[in-house]
């Protein structure tokens, strides 16, 4: 298993080339695009954020957003460390953080969780191929990270295989 100085020093490395991996059909905005994506995905929302981590540590101020999925999810679980799900869970609870901010400022003029969703939306139909390549990009950092952690027998797996 690598430590977090590991993660960090792999994603810094490997997000160029990565990114330069759609240069051809999507230009600078999609490498841009990709390099951003990717060192978010690895530096920011690392599968570690199941624990008292370096990626939950960059959070700042915010770091307490991730204290209840710390306590929600054990570290490893199929939650957090599966390719695909543990993307997807940290997406939609970072989504569901957004709403509730948004919904408690809307009376003081923040945007609120219908207005983010709609500009969300429009997002998505203007900019398919940059949204697609953004969310690859944080997949991508994913599995960058569970390949350097080595276990191709996540504890999740091997409990489900004892069956």
């Amino acid at each position: 298993m690598a430590s977090g100085q590991q993660h960090d020093r792999a994603t810094w490395w490997l997000a160029v080339p990565l990114a330069l991996l759609c240069w051809p059909w999507l230009g600078v905005a999609g490498v841009a695009t990709a390099a951003g994506a990717f060192l978010f995905g690895g530096l920011c929302l690392s599968p570690d954020l199941d624990t008292l981590s370096r990626p939950s540590q960059r959070w700042g101020a915010l770091r307490w957003l991730w204290w209840p999925y710390r306590r929600w999810i054990s570290h490893r679980a199929v939650w957090s460390h599966a390719p695909l799900i543990g993307t997807a869970g940290r997406l939609l609870y970072l989504g569901a953080w957004l709403a509730l901010l948004s919904s408690l400022l809307q009376p003081f003029g923040s945007p609120g969780p219908q207005e983010i969703g709609s500009g969300l939306l429009r997002l998505w139909e203007h900019q398919r191929s940059l949204c697609l390549v953004a969310l690859a990009g944080v997949e991508a950092s994913c599995w960058l990270h569970l390949i350097q952690d080595g276990d191709p027998m996540p504890r999740w797996r091997r409990r489900r295989r004892r069956r």
